[in-house]
């Protein structure tokens, strides 16, 4: 469980990646493998298993959107937001014209904040919606440029293209740049972190999501978002590909109301990442 604030552009570039301990241990099984195959007769076997292993394991990791095996990853906020009593609702998939205009008055009326990580095509297509959400109070984050299925499948080279042109789309649009990123479906490589350390960027991902994509029933959602809620929770919803109710509305309309009363019961305030990240 990590819980890190933003990193500083402008030395992000300039710092040399910190391997993290599962990268580092897997560079010693293949070396240590390499070592045995060639040197121990009759042990490639086993070497050729470590290396697999090594591999199954590394892939569970990216296949688990909150490990940090991989690198740095947020799932919480720092412990300085406990005693704020912050927590931090995030919505992805937009911008949606349907839907994000909603989203925004329903906030506005319970006088509590939002993080919207968007896709940058998206937020190309919707320029002055995506100017209204940050100039209601709120943040918008990097969702990449395209929500691509096969991003995790990327190597650096296609992680670099499809973030950074994401980076300069919302910065352009917005006159913000993002500090946070979230990887489609939280699906990750561990191609991905060097790149988010070099460009600056703190992978985030969740406490707790509402699986608001697939299902329609908003006391459902509402139940596994509300389960332990707690300050210092980021909470995950959608706007954009939302499941519709029974009524065929996007549930995240239904479910919002719920939420942001039951913040206001538990004396929670829902506050931007930047803004909840502080550490002090």
């Amino acid at each position: 469980m990590s819980s890190p604030s933003a990193p500083s552009t402008g030395s992000a570039a300039s710092e040399s990646w910190p391997w993290p301990p599962a990268m580092r241990a897997s560079a010693a099984v293949h070396v240590a493998a390499l070592g045995a195959g060639v040197l121990v007769p009759g042990a490639w076997p086993w070497a050729l298993g470590a290396v697999v292993l090594n591999h199954a394991l590394i892939t569970g990791a990216g296949l688990t959107p909150r490990s940090n095996l991989l690198g740095p990853n947020v799932t919480h906020l720092p412990e300085a937001a406990d005693a704020r009593r912050e927590v931090a609702i995030t919505i992805d998939d937009g911008p949606e014209p349907e839907v994000t205009p909603r989203v925004l008055d329903l906030l506005d009326a319970h006088g509590q904040r939002a993080t919207f990580f968007c896709i940058a095509e998206r937020v190309q297509a919707q320029p002055a919606l995506a100017r209204e959400i940050v100039a209601r109070g709120h943040s918008i984050q990097n969702h990449t440029a395209q929500h691509r299925h096969n991003f995790s499948f990327l190597g650096p080279r296609g992680f670099a293209a499809e973030i950074a042109r994401a980076q300069d789309i919302l910065t352009d649009v917005t006159g913000q740049r993002p500090t946070c990123f979230r990887a489609p479906a939280g699906l990750r490589n561990p191609f991905l972190e060097p790149v988010l350390h070099r460009l600056g960027l703190s992978l985030v991902s969740w406490t707790r999501r509402g699986f608001d994509t697939r299902e329609g029933d908003a006391t459902k959602v509402m139940a596994r978002l509300a389960r332990n809620l707690q300050a210092r929770d980021i909470l995950l919803l959608h706007d954009g590909n939302a499941a519709r109710t029974a009524a065929g509305q996007p549930v995240l309309l239904e479910v919002l109301p719920l939420l942001l009363q039951r913040l206001r019961t538990d004396g929670l305030r829902a506050v931007t990442l930047p803004e909840g990240l502080k550490t002090a």
